[in-house]
């Protein structure tokens, strides 16, 4: 398809999951992106694997989950094993029970996530412009204009703003001259997708040697799994590797024979931690692997992306719709970039255990390890603060300009994932919860506490006047079913609380009186509506 637009609001360059999730999220509040990409198409690789709870929250946000649940499949739990026994075994079944309505660690391929997302822009008339290269761009105080290459031919187009999603070796932060500081492991390693006839079952399966390391990760379909592994240096600079190639180095890291009966990928690659400087740059923004990239540990990569989309899209959407101020594009940079910088550190940190040599860490991976993740995982406390971490949930921006904490007595901040609690609608007489309350674009004010009918009648009249398009409200009375809702936000009887949750789930203010306007000042002031 050629793109004969010669002006638009936003350009996307990529359309791997984090570009997908740009678009799919601008189109739930009316703005037409531009997307393109320089490969010819979707992707057949697997690549990432596994998707966090979080980002199944933002799935079922965007009314898509049951797709992705009943095409992937639940990881049971994970195996240690050390020269090919098992030493230690973490059940995952329901590990982050009543945290979330996704309380498990879900495999569901890259390829299937943005089959998914495409078939969401497909829906929204929204196409993807394949086989399409940036090559330059220039940029003013108002304006970017960028030069693309289609089948040979170049154009060149205006936009608004451009989101840079074209992956590590990102042409976008090249031509804004931001720097991608990190390093490069020295070791080089191989990923597979192999059916095999070995029963490993529905659990990851980690095997660490003094001969290497080797992960088994199981996909959706029987007997098919992902295998990460370091390559051998007996074939570390041979060309054209396949599968039987690391057979044999495979089996003797797993201490068993490993049967395949189909191979569908294999490729060697090396692996890189990098973070660039700044997420933006004017008006320019980088988002996903153009942004940072790091070691495959806990699964995080694609799913940092997707939240690096769901974060910037609705404070985008805001300045093009007009409804807000550009002001709060600034909060992007800052509130991702610590969650990346943190996640780099941390996933460098454990890939460097995974691979040292070093006879003290050995010995510690040997003797020690398996007793501390047994001890850790025996105690729900630190068991359920893994799973939090781990499936990004516990990701807060308290420290963000555009939150406002008001709250004496409030153990849920202002910057905080919304928690996921159950709700029962005495008026419906049915069962629903807080995140689906804020399942529609837009803020959501939700007051807690006894109010009389007159305050209501103010206060939807106020939302109807002031903010007919971009705040949803929701009123939670005292009741005995509803207890727990109040306890978990530390709110006594015969008082009151009042929230308003940002489009992305995360509380943008609370506070202990329910005051229009303090309200007002908030969304005008500091999330700068207009």
């Amino acid at each position: 398809m050629t793109l004969t637009q010669q002006n638009t609001s936003v350009l996307i360059v990529g359309a791997g999951p984090s570009g997908l999730m740009m678009a799919a999220q601008l189109l739930r509040y009316g703005v037409q992106p531009v997307i393109i990409d320089s490969k010819q198409g979707p992707t057949n690789q697997s690549k990432a694997l596994a998707v966090q709870a979080r980002s199944l929250e933002i799935y079922r946000q965007m009314g898509v989950i049951e797709t992705i649940i009943k095409g992937g499949k639940q990881a049971d739990g994970i195996v240690f094993n050390q020269e090919g026994k098992e030493v230690a075994a973490l059940s995952l079944n329901n590990v982050g029970g009543g945290e979330t309505p996704f309380p498990f660690v879900h495999l569901y391929q890259q390829s299937k996530n943005e089959r998914l997302l495409l078939d969401y822009l497909t829906l929204n008339c929204c196409p993807v412009y394949w086989d399409t290269s940036l090559l330059s761009l220039e940029q003013n105080e108002g304006r970017i204009t960028v030069q693309l290459e289609s089948d040979n031919e170049t154009q060149t187009i205006s936009c608004d703003w451009l989101i840079g999603a074209d992956g590590a070796h990102s042409q976008v932060r090249r031509q804004i001259q931001v720097s991608f500081t990190g390093d490069t492991y020295q070791h080089q390693f191989y990923l597979a997708d192999i059916k095999i006839t070995n029963a490993l079952g529905n659990r990851v399966n980690l095997f660490l040697s003094k001969k290497g390391f080797a992960g088994f990760f199981p996909m959706p379909e029987d007997q098919c799994y992902r295998i990460v592994g370091q390559l051998p240096d007996a074939v570390v600079k041979a060309d054209d590797l396949v599968i039987n190639d690391i057979l044999p180095h495979l089996n003797a890291v797993t201490g068993t024979i490993i049967k395949v009966e189909q191979t569908n990928w294999f490729t060697t690659y090396r692996l890189h931690h990098r973070m660039a400087d700044n997420f933006r740059q004017g008006r320019c923004f980088l988002i996903g692997d153009a942004a940072h990239i790091h070691s495959p540990v806990g699964g995080q990569g694609m799913n940092t992306g997707l939240q690096d989309a769901y974060n910037l899209a609705w404070k985008l959407a805001g300045v093009v719709n007009n409804q807000l101020n550009e002001t709060v594009l600034n909060s992007y940079a800052a509130e991702r970039m610590p969650v990346a910088k943190d996640l780099l550190n941390t996933t460098d940190r454990i890939f460097k255990m995974i691979l040292s040599g070093n006879w003290a860490i050995n010995l510690f991976k040997k003797w020690v390890l398996p007793a501390v993740l047994k001890t850790v995982w025996s105690k729900p406390t630190l068991r359920n603060a893994f799973f939090k971490r781990v499936s990004q949930i516990s990701i807060s921006y308290r420290d963000s300009n555009i939150n406002l904490h008001l709250s004496h007595n409030s153990p849920v901040k202002a910057g905080d994932r919304l928690p996921y609690l159950k709700v029962f609608d005495e008026k419906k007489q049915l069962e629903t919860d807080l995140h689906e309350w804020c399942g529609k674009p837009g803020f959501t004010m939700i007051a807690m506490g006894k109010l009389k009918e007159i305050d209501l009648f103010t206060l939807a009249k106020w939302i109807t006047q002031r903010y007919p398009a971009g705040l949803n409200f929701f009123y939670l009375p005292p009741s005995g079913r509803n207890q727990h809702v109040f306890d978990a936000f530390g709110i006594a009887e015969n008082q009151k609380r009042a929230l308003i949750v940002r489009p992305d789930m995360h509380i943008g203010y609370i506070n202990d009186v329910v005051d229009i306007d303090m309200m007002d000042n908030y969304l005008q002031n500091i999330i700068g509506f207009k």
